[in-house]
């Protein structure tokens, strides 16, 4: 059995590699604090890019994705960039939620799964 971690930390790895499958940490947009949430989805979306990539994969191996939003009212601005993203036809089984988040700065967050 083996187990890969990408970027780890004390707390955390962003990413782990196991029976090739690829388990993201819920991502948020470090390089665009604040910013809308257009923008923030944005970053999100090619930091999962970049770890897909560091994982030996990308998104159209989606396998899920869990969504979590601040607010409701930011389920359309959110999806119009994920729905510009995705993969079609590689579509992943997916929820979206409303949940507060660690620093108020941040307003979306995104934890996938994919298969290497």
């Amino acid at each position: 059995m083996s187990i890969k971690r990408l970027q780890a930390g004390p707390r955390m790895s962003q990413a782990v590699i196991h029976n090739n499958t690829v388990y993201l940490a819920g991502q948020v947009a470090i390089d665009a604090p604040g910013k809308s949430v257009t923008e923030q989805t944005k970053n999100i979306l090619d930091r999962i890019d970049a770890l897909l990539a560091e994982a030996g994969t990308d998104k159209t191996k989606l396998l899920s994705a869990t969504i979590w939003l601040t607010d409701m009212r930011f389920f359309n601005e959110m999806n119009a960039v994920w729905d510009a993203w995705v993969a079609q036809g590689n579509t992943p089984a997916r929820a979206c939620v409303e949940s507060n988040l660690a620093t108020p700065d941040f307003w979306v967050e995104i934890g996938i799964v994919a298969a290497v």
